[in-house]
């Protein structure tokens, strides 16, 4: 073996990928250079050990197979590179040690977050906010994710949750539709006669309140509580309530400026009902709480007019 000649990194890659994919071909793809690029290089690998990688095996296409020796370093090739990643990984945030990924809901962050933002931003302008809105369930860990709001009863594998704000839950319609089902709507037994819209978008949550829950907690007849528009999001339910289709059964935090600019009223307010479920300020068990998180998570408990959060 040449010790004088150090191997070059681009040839350790070509070789790490080629034995992955058991082809040049396939390599080539995933690093983005032709075949024969990738071939030269583990050419040079193979030269400067002294030894094969790979055992060409004619098939129409030429396939690879690894040779015992490569077999046995691969392993410790690939960790490696992980390695690398997880360092670039590291070094990048902490070049972007100003932004703050938080994770938000699509419904929360347009109908409570976004309308305080700019108090937040004006506040701390070094801060560069970023908001992850991903409908799937986001694994913090292995993501740029640094903090969440989540809504449920606080208990997520591997998290820490704050509780940030409780909630009632509460029918509501526009003015327009009020004035259409006025007649209609003189007990709350009317309800389940009129054009109900169902947020259907944690259905299989057992704490949520949906309309069926929310009849039976008041003892409304529930002949046709189940008919309806049925919608798989939050803020889509809402809309619908606003385009005068029906009423809706809303998240009281969500609609807070609805009720204050009349664009929605609350119907049957004397009938009261707290949420299960709250909105909590969340994020891996083992995150430093850094300035950027700790500013953050004290002007969402000012916004939110809470001293739940310690």
């Amino acid at each position: 073996m040449k010790k004088h000649n150090p191997v070059q990194l681009n040839a350790l890659k070509a070789f790490e990928a080629a034995a992955r994919h058991q082809s040049f071909s396939l390599a080539a793809e995933e690093l983005n250079v032709s075949s024969a690029a990738v071939g030269q290089l583990v050419k040079q690998l193979e030269e400067w050990l002294g030894e094969p990688l790979f055992v060409r095996v004619p098939s129409g296409k030429v396939r690879l197979i690894t040779t015992p020796l490569a077999q046995l370093a691969l392993p410790a090739i690939s960790t490696g590179f992980e390695k690398i990643s997880e360092g670039l990984a590291v070094l990048q945030k902490g070049l972007n040690d100003n932004q703050l990924v938080v994770a938000v809901s699509s419904t929360f962050a347009y109908k409570w977050l976004l309308p305080k933002i700019h108090r937040f931003q004006m506040a701390y302008p070094d801060i560069e906010l970023r908001l992850d809105t991903s409908l799937s369930l986001l694994d913090y860990h292995s993501s740029s994710i640094d903090v969440g709001i989540r809504y449920g009863v606080g208990k997520w594998q591997g998290m820490s949750a704050e509780k940030l704000m409780s909630e009632e839950i509460f029918p509501v319609c526009t003015a327009v539709f009020y004035q259409q089902h006025k007649d209609d709507l003189k007990t709350p037994n009317s309800l389940v006669y009129l054009p109900l819209i169902h947020d259907v978008s944690l259905e299989n949550n057992k704490d949520f309140i949906n309309w069926k829950k929310w009849c039976e907690h008041f003892n409304l007849p529930p002949q046709t509580v189940q008919k309806g528009l049925k919608i798989d999001n939050a803020a889509a339910v809402l809309q619908t309530a606003l385009e005068h289709h029906g009423i809706a059964l809303a998240r009281g935090q969500m609609v807070q400026d609805d009720l204050a600019n009349g664009r929605l009223i609350r119907l049957f307010s004397e009938l009261h009902y707290p949420a299960t479920m709250a909105y909590y300020f969340v994020c891996p068990n083992e995150t430093k709480l850094t300035h950027k998180i700790r500013v953050f998570r004290e002007w969402l408990r000012q916004e939110a007019g809470s001293k739940e959060i310690s």
